[in-house]
């Protein structure tokens, strides 16, 4: 029986140049015999309700053709069904499709993948921050690391990642520690001030940034990991080695594991505008200067989700995934 699959297409993944893609993936789906109807959202809650709708309609697989974006959107409109995401990873980080082995660098690989449609039960976590309340795949961060994202998308310039490295430049002068309380399952309390805390359902993130590099889809748990106050040269000498996960290794690094997990960042100031939904992409908080006492955002899979405080909670097999 010839399978019937959703193809969910961000068009903007990787400003547009992975359309060219498009057509020769869904000229290997439809001659492996898949029934192919494509969707295509003005905008993100655009797809998000286009992307519901086809699941209610039970196909045999919601196919997320983009990044870790787009798969993020995607978890929303398959967790708790019984319908599979398949994902054919064509966007700029593409960390999800890696921790869940499937081809990052040949998407018509991927999508013989998708057309074998062997699906395995995997993890999703709850987040609840900013007055968001969603799901996420892969990782959550909140610090340094969102605090570049938030500069980030202020900028006009320069394109692509060198946007990233010019935001990590400028936030790197003003970036204070922040101060945290870490509650891991609802009684072990943890106070220190970070340069950064992860909350961690796969290994990696930012285009192979490993920062738990032990994390596992599919065991129940969240990996927590906390980059504790150091100077910003030794931040810097730090850094590169969270490609490899060896920044594990480090002093000022923990890890612990944990079903639940409350960030907060006691004397911080509220969020303005920028924390509700609908502005996932918008301005910062009011008052936003890269200081350690002003609003906090976590990002999750690449995502802006809200401000700080945030609780995480771990739906053990709440997906099924196309592996």
């Amino acid at each position: 029986m010839s399978p019937q699959l959703a193809l969910l297409v961000n068009p903007a993944a990787r400003r547009g140049r992975t359309l060219r893609l498009l057509e020769p993936v869904a000229r290997r789906l439809r001659a492996g015999g898949a029934e192919l109807s494509v969707i295509v959202g003005a905008d993100a809650a655009d797809a998000l309700e286009r992307a519901c709708t086809a699941v209610s309609e039970r196909p045999d697989a919601l196919v997320a053709f983009g990044g870790d974006g787009l798969v993020h959107l995607a978890v929303q409109a398959v967790a708790g069904t019984d319908v599979p995401l398949g994902i054919i990873p064509v966007g700029t980080g593409n960390d999800i499709a890696a921790a869940l082995g499937l081809p990052g660098r040949d998407p018509v690989a991927a999508a013989r993948t998708v057309l074998r449609m062997r699906s395995r039960p995997v993890d999703a976590v709850r987040i609840r921050a900013g007055g968001a309340d969603e799901l996420f795949a892969g990782v959550v961060c909140c610090g340094f690391d969102s605090r570049v994202n938030e500069r980030a998308n202020r900028l006009t310039w320069p394109a692509g990642t060198s946007r990233y490295l010019v935001a990590m430049a400028q936030e790197l002068r003003s970036f204070r520690p922040v101060p945290f309380r870490i509650t891991l399952d609802g009684h072990e309390v943890i106070e220190r001030e970070a340069m950064l805390v992860a909350v961690a359902n796969t290994r990696s993130y930012g285009a192979g940034m490993r920062v738990c590099p032990d994390a596992r889809f599919d065991d129940g748990l969240l990996d927590v990991m906390i980059l504790e106050a150091v100077s910003k040269a030794e931040f810097l000498r730090v850094f590169p080695s969270v490609y490899r996960g060896t920044h594990v290794g480090h002093r000022a690094v923990s890890v612990r594991r944990a079903r639940s997990v409350r960030v907060e960042t006691p004397g911080a100031a509220g969020g303005g505008p920028g924390d509700r939904r609908g502005d996932r992409r918008g301005a910062a908080p009011a008052g936003f200067a890269g200081g350690a006492t002003d609003a906090l955002v976590a990002y999750a899979d690449g995502e802006r989700v809200g401000a700080v405080p945030l609780h995480c909670e771990v739906r053990p097999g709440a997906l099924r995934v196309i592996v």
